[in-house]
């Protein structure tokens, strides 16, 4: 038996064990999204008869875990998510009191809480080690490596199923104080297939974009149209948050080349990847895509280095001032910011003066009920995006430009791209606050 492997040997342990390890009043980082320690996070709430007042960082928690989700793990567990899903949002309607927002931009969501206190400890997921003793965190380090350098304890549940992904997502075994097996599918998540309104969306964000163009494209309805509009494209790149399967097939057409980019030229630059089980297979051993920090990745000094940076973005509402909801309307937190005002900023700033911030929005919500362009956001509601930042705003009956333009201007271009039905009595609210 190799060094490596014995040292490996030493520091595993049986997932039951695990919870042994949880302290009272500490912070626990756990690694995001498909790399989500679905392991380890499925036993935490069996330390809760001795622990109390663990907060569990977390974003986009994929499973309704226990320690979460019941109201009897009040005072003994809070998760603190980046950015909601479905079981956060579910806990907070049933007013468990186990879960809170925290209010950050993605590229210092790590750094951040790390002025308040040092993390107790990482827990993320990773490849077996390799012959060298290396492991690979594979499918995120958007702040996983950052925390995983400053936390006191480090567990890492190792999954053999987990691509190996290069970048910056190696960790040698000494660098790690415990390792638990569990092996399991990567979580993946269905390719979203865009309605005719998706689709009309996604055909003026294309029209957006120039061969050559640096893109940060999402997940959903409408990133996935917009890249089905981009496929007579040439030589894109790709300087993004998160690699999803769009952006596979791009590259397989020979859309995306990443030969144009003026930066990390030749190669897809994220921060983390979710998508479907070929997606998966295809990054695994793929030296086309580098993994790199968020603190790096979505940092808008560096995103600006992008030759024509176009961020893709969508929204749930914005005001005729151009401010923009991304995360939640009045009180109610539905997501996060996430990386939304990193990239838009950064793509604004290009260093060569063609970059673009695209927010894209469907023109209605609440089946046709309301208008998502609004004379003003309701009260309580996160500016997700400052309105001086705010650039291409696209809906399904259009795209208009906002910057430079005056707040007048704005709110006349704003109600040319809003849903027909809305356009008359949007212009008399308009008119009465003085817009008009």
């Amino acid at each position: 038996m190799s060094k490596f492997k014995e040292i490996y040997k030493s520091k595993l342990i049986p997932l039951e064990k695990m919870p042994d390890l949880l302290q009272s009043d500490s912070d626990v980082i756990v690694a995001q999204c498909a790399s989500e320690p679905q392991g380890c996070m499925s036993v935490f709430h069996l330390a809760k008869e001795r622990v109390r007042d663990v907060k569990v960082f977390s974003v986009l928690t994929l499973k309704p875990y226990e320690f979460y989700m019941k109201p009897e793990m009040k005072g003994h567990f809070e998760l603190c998510s980046w950015f909601h899903a479905p079981g956060s949002r579910k806990a907070i309607k049933e007013k468990t009191g186990t879960v809170t927002y925290v209010p950050n931009m993605l590229h210092n969501a790590a750094s951040d809480r790390m002025k308040v206190r040092r993390p107790h400890m990482f827990v993320g997921t990773c490849t077996p080690p390799d012959g060298k003793g290396f492991v690979s965190l594979s499918l995120g380090i958007t702040y996983e490596k950052d925390i995983l350098e400053a936390a006191e304890v480090v567990v890492l549940e190792v999954n053999d199923k987990l691509p190996r992904t290069f970048g910056d997502t190696q960790v040698h075994v000494s660098q790690v104080d415990y390792f638990v097996e569990y092996s399991q599918n990567p979580p993946a998540i269905p390719k979203p297939q865009p309605d005719e309104a998706a689709m009309k969306i996604g055909r003026h964000i294309a029209d957006l974009i120039e061969d050559g163009s640096t893109i940060q494209l999402g997940i959903g309805e409408i990133p996935n149209a917009a890249a089905l509009m981009l496929r007579d494209k040439k030589d894109l790149g790709v300087h993004t948050e998160m690699m999803v399967d769009s952006m596979m097939e791009l590259y397989d057409m020979g859309v995306i080349t990443n030969q144009k980019k003026s930066i990390h030229k030749g190669k897809f630059i994220c921060t983390f990847a979710m998508g479907s089980d070929k997606l998966y297979e295809w990054l695994d051993n793929n030296p086309a895509v580098e993994f790199l920090r968020g603190s790096y990745v979505n940092d808008p000094s560096v995103v600006r280095q992008n030759s024509k940076m176009v961020s893709i973005n969508t929204c749930m509402m914005i005001d005729f001032t151009g401010q923009v909801a991304s995360e939640g309307i009045g009180t109610r937190q539905y997501s996060g910011t996430g990386g939304q005002s990193d990239t838009a900023v950064g793509a604004i700033e290009g260093l060569d003066g063609k970059g673009k911030s695209i927010i894209a929005c469907r023109s209605t919500a609440k089946d046709g009920t309301i208008s998502t362009i609004v004379p003003v956001l309701p009260a309580g509601t996160g500016v997700t995006l400052h309105r001086s930042n705010t650039d291409y705003v696209v809906t399904e009956y259009g795209s208009v430009r906002l910057t430079g333009r005056t707040v007048r201007e704005r709110t006349e271009l704003l109600i040319s791209i809003a849903h027909p039905d809305f356009r008359e009595e949007l212009r008399k609210q308009a008119e009465e606050i003085g817009y008009l």
